[in-house]
């Protein structure tokens, strides 16, 4: 599979692993590096071939920390190979080959992301048989290439519960594509799934695998006439036809899904999407909560982040009284970067700074200070939550006021 040097996808963490250099690490980075500098096509395709030969055995060996090791040296390399890198593990840890019976195919993990935003609690867990065989069903008759099997955890995921790290996934992959191909029966490890965090505004996720003999169109909108559907077509089909499914799946949401795409690329998309939803929903809140009006907000906005923004924390006062109250973090993703130059002028008309700003303003909120200083990402030492930002610089737990009522979930 190539590795595109300009791909839009990356990893969405900077990684400061502290594991000692290994061999396996230097040869992946090797390799990289040697792929970043490339002058041609045939060049690429022999450095991919070594790359994705090496990253399928430390995948199949679950080796989490060779991998995260050479993220964190090609990233400091200050190159091009870090985003080649991180493509290809990804590429490595959501798609695969598979042979059956003399048969190879291509198999992909796909994630259906439904963005969610609730008063109250947005459900995660079991999916009854009878929302799965809907869902599988839309999923053939709209989204899936006419020659494609297919297999579906029967789980409303949660972020907290989707595959952690590129070696969790590959595994749930390998798992999913024997059910797809061989439609065997396999136990998924569903008992015991990490407590979902409450929040106003969230992503919830089903996952998926499609297979495909080699080298044969995916989704539909790669089929030939008069199979072909185009892309934004099949999503206004989708989101009609799982509407009926996702009421019930998320009672008392407002929601949105996306159309079935990639693992790795679907999660990214939801973060992104949740973004400024969760500022709403946080002012939308704490006005029900508090009985206060949008005007009576006060806002801070600080860059977090190891000598580079990683992400916004935005912080959530009463007007006129220095208590956090709320926060909200924005991370950054792909090529979000964000400038010192950014940071010192308070955001430029185009910066995320501005983004969040506009995005505060549009919810009501007039009242917003913009820190121009890069905060250290500190989390609480007890409850292991974000810590934010006040006016006077300094970062503190955010606390809902005493007299808050007890029926209210605190979200932060």
């Amino acid at each position: 599979m190539p590795i595109t040097k300009s791909s839009k996808k990356s990893i969405s963490t900077r990684l400061g692993s502290k594991t000692r250099v290994s061999p396996e690490v230097e040869k992946l980075v090797v390799d990289v590096l040697a792929l970043a500098s490339s002058g041609s096509k045939l060049e690429d395709s022999y450095w991919e071939k070594k790359i994705f030969e090496r990253l399928n055995r430390l995948l199949l060996n679950q080796n989490q920390t060779v991998l995260e090791a050479a993220l964190d040296q090609t990233f400091k390399s200050q190159t091009p190979a870090f985003e080649i890198l991180a493509d290809a593990i990804e590429t490595a840890a959501e798609s695969l080959s598979y042979d059956h019976q003399g048969q190879i195919y291509d198999v992909l993990l796909l994630a259906i992301p439904i963005i969610a935003q609730t008063r109250y609690t947005i459900p995660s867990g079991p999916i009854r048989t009878p929302l799965v065989a809907e869902v599988v069903e839309y999923l053939k008759e709209l989204i899936i290439a006419q020659e494609a099997n297919l297999s579906i955890v029967p789980w409303l995921y949660s972020i907290d519960q989707i595959p952690q790290s590129h070696s969790q996934t590959r595994l749930l992959l390998e798992k999913m594509a024997k059910s797809a191909i061989e439609q065997a029966d396999v136990v998924y490890e569903l008992k015991g799934m990490p407590e979902t965090i409450p929040v106003l505004a969230d992503p919830r996720f089903i996952l998926c695998t499609v297979a495909v003999p080699q080298g044969h169109p995916l989704f539909v909108w790669q089929e030939e006439e008069p199979l072909k559907i185009e892309r934004n077509i099949a999503l206004k089909r989708w989101q009609v036809a799982m509407s009926s499914v996702l009421a019930e799946l998320l009672p008392g949401c407002e929601y949105e899904v996306l159309l079935p795409d990639a693992f790795f690329t679907n999660c990214r998309e939801a973060d992104k999407k949740v973004r400024p939803l969760s500022l709403t929903a946080a002012v939308n809140f704490l006005g029900s909560t508090l009985s206060v009006t949008p005007a009576e907000i006060s806002c801070v906005i600080a860059p977090f982040g190891h000598e580079m923004t990683d992400e916004f924390r935005i912080s959530f006062a009463i007007k006129g009284h220095p208590e956090i109250i709320y926060g909200v973090v924005w991370p950054l993703y792909d090529r979000e970067s964000v400038s010192v130059e950014d940071i010192e002028d308070g955001g430029g008309a185009n910066s995320t700074m501005e983004l969040i700003s506009d995005t505060l303003h549009t919810a009501g909120v007039g009242d917003i200070f913009k820190h121009a200083m890069l905060f250290t990402p500190e989390m609480c030492e007890d409850c292991g939550v974000p810590l934010f930002p006040n006016r006077s610089a300094e970062v503190v737990h955010a606390e809902m006021p005493a007299d808050t009522p007890a029926q209210q979930l605190l979200f932060h």
